[in-house]
């Protein structure tokens, strides 16, 4: 009799062993895994799951499609002009430098020339074959690295006269010497795109 009610409350064991093993393997097969995410500032623990990719599809507006493409245009001729510019600047400032107390005109001249054909030397090729469109862009940059527009740089080194011939120049080609440069207005896409250059020349 001992022996059958032992084998019976076995028997009773198992059935809860196995009842409480399947009834707790269906709450997991019907758990859903759930991360954790710990606010590192106020040290909360929070839910954190991903959801699954979705893939968006948009119309780009012909206006946007015109700004990016002018956009592109000017960036590529900023990174084409700006180093021309820069040297440019250089050359002015040590031109300066060179012309301080002195006042003989053949000697300032000679200074002015030494410095011209350097720069014809290096450039001329270079500059030749930029476009109109980046001859423009060069001539904004100019203005703004050295503050003077390209006529007024002319026209102190090499006279009025020289100055009015290369301005006739570039208006037969529909530009202009005096080209003005306004940072905070017309020209803030070419300022934006000038300082990202001017750090990979280490200018800040």
């Amino acid at each position: 009799m001992v022996k059958c009610l032992k084998n019976i409350w076995i028997l009773f064991w198992l059935f809860l062993l196995g009842f409480s093993q399947n009834i707790w393997g269906q709450k997991m097969a019907k758990d859903t895994v759930v991360g954790i995410y710990i606010d590192p500032q106020t040290g909360d623990t929070l839910p954190c799951v991903s959801l699954p990719s979705v893939e968006l599809e948009g119309k780009v507006l012909p206006k946007f499609k015109r700004y990016f493409k002018e956009w592109t245009r000017l960036r590529n001729a900023v990174y084409v002009t700006y180093p021309y510019a820069l040297s440019a600047s250089r050359v002015m400032n040590q031109i300066n430098q060179e012309l301080v107390g002195v006042t003989d005109k053949a000697k300032r001249k000679a200074i002015i020339h030494s410095h011209e054909a350097d720069l014809k030397k290096n450039f001329t090729s270079k500059i030749s074959n930029l476009s109109v469109y980046q001859g423009k862009v060069l001539m904004k940059l100019i203005r703004r690295q050295t503050g003077n527009n390209c006529y007024e740089i002319i026209q102190e080194y090499k006279g009025n006269l020289t100055a009015l011939f290369w301005q006739s120049v570039a208006v037969v080609f529909g530009s202009s010497l005096k080209q003005d440069y306004d940072a905070e207005g017309e020209d803030q896409a070419l300022e934006a795109i000038a300082q990202d250059v001017a750090k990979m020349y280490g200018q800040h």
